[in-house]
């Protein structure tokens, strides 16, 4: 009998240049971004799927992928006599097709023969930029059980919440009917309410359903609907033509789900992370988020403050003020203030014989030097701030774009790799 894994191709969407992301994906693809101090974005589907008996996984990417093949090459290795396994599909030139992928569903329609593969019964798309955690069996159960074509997992939210989200009208037995993108704040929607009689079958709460980027669907169908091109993106193309031929159900989702796809998003994730009650925890015993096991040391914390913030492994600090701030890997805080921001940390020790000889050279030390202040900021890795700099962002501060480091949605972002000289102001 086939396994569930063996029956479900499992697609994680990584393809895109990840712009709203910027510039924490100039040198990387938007799933390796790092996130909550050691994991990166792309932890979150595939620990999901992981977690729900699925082991047959594709990330499809084309732009900046070698940190994310080297994450998943060391991340995910599965057990030799198991068919598990993770694979990059990358964009690529062939005798069908010379192009980059156009939108979502290009980029699955170039890989289609890999990915409905005989004895694929259903395909699993996946959104790489999204924290929240789920059993996708329930959801493809749930497929298989109303018969459906599409099944598309959504989220219940306010009126205001539907900015920027496609919005699904669903009849009293979870069928969508109408699939609205991003409808602007003034357009009328009121007739997509989700109607009493789901919401008390369902137990959600809201008054609109929001697609939350996954879906399940047929093999047969999606073969049939990609054999034409002019379809490129699920969102914008696909759904919105399936209703009209096809059964296209709703699943809706219930618990914690953040759009982490652009800055804002992004910073007040992990500052979500760092409250008392955090909405998501990275660890649960029936459901952990797996991702690279490092063989590092303890973090060396000395006459330091610290509050409600997250330390990863290989920290060292000394003499620093450190709240509501997340701390990653190898970080090296030395007599500095970081207040709400995130500091990534570094791919390597600078220590010993590596710190004198930077220090000879005149180098600025990897880390953050004394008397450093840092604010409402994200500190991209392997970068050195000197001393007494003052890295602040505001709430109100306009999008700016400087050698190094930049301001968006308020927040200042220095780049991976970048030096902020001694007595800088940001």
């Amino acid at each position: 009998m086939a396994t569930l894994s063996s029956r479900i191709a499992t697609v994680v969407l990584g393809g895109g240049r990840g712009s709203r992301l910027f510039p924490l994906t100039r040198v990387r693809a938007k799933p390796a971004v790092p996130l909550g101090a050691k994991y990166r974005l792309v932890d979150i589907p595939i620990s999901n799927a992981i977690n729900s008996g699925l082991r047959e996984i594709f990330v499809l990417t084309q732009f900046n992928s070698a940190s994310l093949n080297a994450h998943l090459h060391r991340t995910y290795r599965f057990d030799p006599f198991t068919n598990g396994f993770v694979e990059v599909l990358a964009a690529e030139q062939t005798e069908r097709s010379g192009d980059w992928f156009q939108g979502t569903a290009d980029a699955v329609r170039k890989h289609l023969d890999t990915l409905a593969r005989p004895g694929v019964e259903h395909v699993l798309i996946l959104a790489g930029d999204h924290l929240y955690r789920m059993r996708y069996d329930e959801m493809i159960a749930h497929h298989e059980a109303t018969g459906a074509d599409i099944t598309v997992s959504a989220i219940a939210v306010p009126r205001s919440g539907c900015d920027g989200m496609g919005v699904l009208a669903a009849d009293a037995a979870g069928r969508i009917r109408q699939f609205r993108e991003k409808p602007s704040a003034d357009e009328d929607i009121s007739e997509m309410r989700i109607p009493e009689s789901l919401r008390r079958e369902t137990g959600i709460d809201g008054e609109y359903l929001a697609s939350m980027g996954v879906y399940v669907f047929r093999a047969d169908v999606l073969r049939e609907i990609l054999a034409d091109e002019t379809q490129i993106d699920f969102g914008g193309d696909i759904l919105p033509a399936a209703l009209e031929r096809l059964h296209v159900a709703a699943f809706p989702f219930d618990d914690y789900w953040e759009d982490i796809g652009t800055i804002g998003a992004f910073y007040e994730a992990n500052m979500a992370l760092c409250s008392e009650e955090p909405p998501f925890r990275f660890y649960t015993p029936e459901a952990p988020i797996f991702t690279r096991a490092r063989f590092l040391p303890p973090s060396v914390v000395r006459r330091c403050t610290i509050d409600q913030s997250i330390l990863a492994e290989g920290t060292m600090l000394t003499g620093a003020t450190v709240s509501h701030s997340v701390i990653g890997l190898r970080s090296v805080l030395n007599g500095c203030t970081v207040e709400r921001s995130i500091v990534m940390g570094a791919d390597f020790f600078e220590v010993g014989q590596r710190e004198v000889a930077a220090r000879a050279r005149g180098e600025v030390p990897l880390g953050v030097g004394p008397g450093a202040s840092i604010r409402r900021a994200i500190i991209d890795k392997n970068t050195r701030i000197g001393e007494g700099a003052v890295i602040h962002g505001h709430p109100d501060r306009p999008d700016e774009r400087h050698e190094g480091w930049s301001v968006r949605d308020g927040i200042v972002i220095v780049a991976k790799n970048s030096v902020i000289p001694a007595g800088a102001v940001l």
